[in-house]
C-alpha cells in the first residue's frame, strides 16, 4: 500500500493574520524607508511592521 499524498488547506485569505489598509505617508517618510529596505535587503512592507512593532512596545501614554 502506497503512502497517501496529504495536502493541508491553504489558508484563505486575509487569515494570515495580518490585514491589509492604506495610509497616506509623506514623501520624506517614503524615501526613507526605501533607503533602509535597500540597505537592509528588506521588504518596505516588513521594515513598517518592524518598526511599528518597536514603536508600539515603546510608546508610553501620559
Amino acid at each position: 500500500m502506497k503512502d497517501k499524498l496529504i495536502i493541508n488547506k491553504k489558508s484563505l485569505k486575509g487569515e494570515d493574520g495580518y490585514k491589509t489598509f492604506s495610509i497616506r505617508i509623506k514623501e520624506e517618510t517614503v524615501v526613507n524607508l526605501d533607503r533602509l529596505a535597500d540597505e537592509t535587503n528588506r521588504s518596505r512592507n516588513e521594515l513598517i511592521n518592524i518598526l511599528l512593532d518597536y514603536a508600539i512596545e515603546n510608546s508610553e501614554v501620559k
